[in-house]
């Protein structure tokens, strides 16, 4: 069990959650790196807590109330993989058998999250494995700090926990904090880290060649909680790192210098990842270059990564981010599907494309990718978002598990047909990571709830979100040991269940994203984009508002989605609400299917989330004496700029709407 560094947030890992665990008595069977692993957490919870742990095969007739059992044939063993794990009660005896070790190390935390339940009365044998064979976290992490992006691009947590000024965190106490960081990670069911950004500066492209010493130390820090490290590379090192003169990915010599540099890499990191990259997309180098598709650029990395079981992540982010906004036919949300849909078939079979789970980027409200189960002959992983670049920085309580949940159980082909949780099996769940080297990791420690999500959901993407919420509670508040368990849970409940509908209620209405400052993106700035050549558009006019995206009058992009969704989001009537304007220009006085105009939803919303704000700062200030006090303060400091930016959105958003269309509030309130 690794040392927390002093003033460091426990977060879901908090020492009480191991009371049930380290008060018993516990035999360890098995060998292995993560076996010891297993062993020393049980060790530190029993020193702790009074209980005792004993590792060796001739004790197995002794009296145990838990059994952790690696490579027990039979059953037990069947079907479970390197990462599943099966657990039963009987006759007084709390037994987890794994067939792997990264499968006994799960099956540990399974039991923290489950505390005393998993030592009462009879337990049948349940089996648990992932549904996702890869859960990743991307970090935007830049080695260098960068002039306009900082430390960490779209970081709202401090530093990095990886770099700082150019170089890698060496110190002890730093690789400390990476250990435990892998711990969290592991406690939640992710089993790989990329290090750095997937925007590949020259600096970070060094990480691949002569700084590969810097990453394997992290990977080392990493690897005792089962995390292999994955790394983002340039598309153009050939040409920035091997002094080549061209980076073509059908040239000899660019695939023999990719073999070679990737076969050093595995001498530094056995058990490293792959590649992540980013290419021909807001100004990375890629294929296109040579004249080439994404199928030359993906399988030729992935020939060099194949020898050695790994795959290369190929992010399915391009779209023209130099768009004439006069030009209406241009659809930036159609970019992903007219790209990569007429290359199904063409990829290698370690070759993995990593599509974000909405068309635009991460918005508060998207539809679902239309190419997520538009190639049935691809290797697929979905891209989330835990960062809160456009859902309030980790400035404002926004629980996204629901967000990520209704993605995950999208089903493209109609109610027979596989979910988006399904599709993602061959490629695994990705989200853009929020930790860095802040107290309490992700800046507010309420966010944290996401990234514990991100891990819950990637194990098994049909999960209950609220059930996911339960979970983190529990862990990270542990109620039991509180003087009133009861008003502490309903009061985390009340102020994280709904906040991510709070959030788009008082920022961008009926599926418009991108109302937002430009660069930054926090806090409102209706037409910020509007004449941009970023693509990102709401055409707001005196008549009405939305983005006509229908195949009879508008860009097509409805119709790139199957046929039950094609038709559903075709039609104003048949639309669903929420969505309306991202596939519809419709008049202020649109009547939706909850009655109200379009009009009078925005001015009643907007209201309505600042009224909800209120109403969670107000109870989050009654848990002040259930909660840890630098905790509770940093949130009750949070709640304050939430509750200041909220109101300046809804006067924003209320005001220029009804500028636009010079239609009153109904209801008589003030609009400036």
């Amino acid at each position: 069990m690794p040392a927390l560094p002093s003033g460091v947030d426990p977060a879901w890992l908090p020492p009480e959650v191991f009371r049930p665990l380290g008060s018993r008595r516990t035999l360890i069977l098995g060998t292995g790196p993560l076996v010891d692993t297993v062993h020393g957490e049980v060790a530190g919870a029993c020193a702790r807590f009074g209980g005792e742990v004993v590792r060796d095969a001739r004790a197995q007739g002794a009296p145990y109330d838990l059994v952790l059992e690696l490579g027990r044939q039979g059953e037990e063993g069947d079907g479970l993989g390197d990462e599943g794990y099966a657990l039963v009660r009987a006759e007084g005896v709390t037994r987890v058998t794994a067939a792997g070790q990264a499968g006994l190390l799960y099956g540990l935390f399974h039991l923290v999250r489950l505390g005393e339940a998993a030592f009462e009365g009879e337990r049948a044998r349940e089996t648990h494995r992932p549904a996702l064979a890869l859960r990743m976290l991307d970090h935007w992490d830049n080695v260098a700090v960068h002039p306009v992006m900082g430390q960490v691009e779209r970081g709202y947590s401090g530093g990095s926990l990886f770099w700082r000024d150019g170089l890698a965190r060496g110190s002890r106490d730093e690789l400390e904090r990476v250990r435990c960081y892998g711990r969290l990670l592991a406690a939640s069911g992710i089993n790989a880290v990329t290090v750095n950004n997937v925007n590949v500066h020259e600096t970070e492209a060094h990480l691949l060649t002569d700084r590969i010493g810097e990453v394997a130390a992290i990977a080392d820090a990493l690897r005792p909680y089962g995390i292999r490290t994955h790394l983002s590379v340039s598309f153009a090192a050939p040409v920035v790192l091997g002094g080549l003169p061209t980076a073509d990915p059908l040239d000899a010599a660019v695939a023999d210098w990719w073999a070679e540099t990737t076969g050093r890499v595995y001498a530094a990191i056995p058990d490293f990842g792959g590649y992540v990259v980013k290419a021909d997309s807001e100004g990375q180098p890629g294929p296109f270059t040579y004249g080439r598709s994404h199928a030359d650029g993906a399988n030729m990395l992935a020939a060099a990564l194949a020898p050695y079981g790994a795959t290369v992540h190929w992010r399915a982010f391009v779209y023209n981010h130099r768009q004439d906004w006069r030009d209406r036919s241009v659809d930036r949300a159609r970019a992903a599907y007219d790209h990569f849909a007429p290359l199904d078939g063409q990829f290698a079979p370690n070759a993995v494309l990593q599509v974000k789970h909405g068309p635009m980027d991460f918005q508060t409200r998207e539809p679902v990718s239309p190419v997520i189960g538009a190639l049935p002959n691809t290797r697929l992983a979905v891209e989330i978002q835990a960062t809160q670049e456009y859902t309030g920085q980790q400035k404002h309580v926004c629980w996204l598990g629901p967000m990520w949940s209704d993605a995950l159980r999208f089903r493209r082909g109609g109610e027979d047909g596989p979910s988006v949780g399904d599709l993602a099996r061959g490629g695994g769940l990705v989200a853009v990571s929020s930790a860095g080297d802040d107290p309490f990791w992700t800046g507010h420690p309420l966010a944290q709830a996401n990234l514990y999500a991100v891990g819950r959901l990637a194990w098994q993407p049909d999960a209950d979100p609220r059930a996911i919420l339960h979970e983190w509670i529990e862990l990270s508040f542990a109620p039991e040991e509180t003087a009133d368990p009861a008003r502490l849970r309903s009061g985390l409940r009340a102020v994280l269940d709904g906040s991510w509908r709070t959030y788009e209620k008082y920022t961008a209405p009926l599926g418009i994203g991108f109302m937002v400052q430009p660069g930054h993106h926090y806090g409102p700035s209706v037409d910020g984009y509007e004449y941009s050549p970023w693509g990102t558009y709401h055409f707001a006019d005196r008549d009405g508002v939305g983005v006509d995206r229908s195949q009879a009058t508008g860009t097509g992009y409805a119709g790139q989605y199957a046929k039950p969704w094609a038709q559903a989001y075709e039609s104003p009537e048949t639309c669903p609400d929420e969505l309306l304007l991202f596939f519809h220009h419709v008049p202020y006085g649109h009547v939706l299917h909850s009655g109200e105009t379009v009009i009078q939803h925005i001015y009643d919303t907007h209201f309505e989330g600042v009224e909800e704000v209120e109403e969670a700062h107000r109870v989050w200030a009654g848990l002040a004496d259930l909660v840890d006090s630098a905790r509770h303060a940093r949130v009750a400091e949070r709640y304050e700029e939430q509750l200041r930016s909220a109101r300046e959105w809804r006067d924003h958003i209320n005001t220029y709407f009804f500028r636009k269309s010079g239609v009153p509030d109904a209801r008589g309130r003030r609009i400036y």
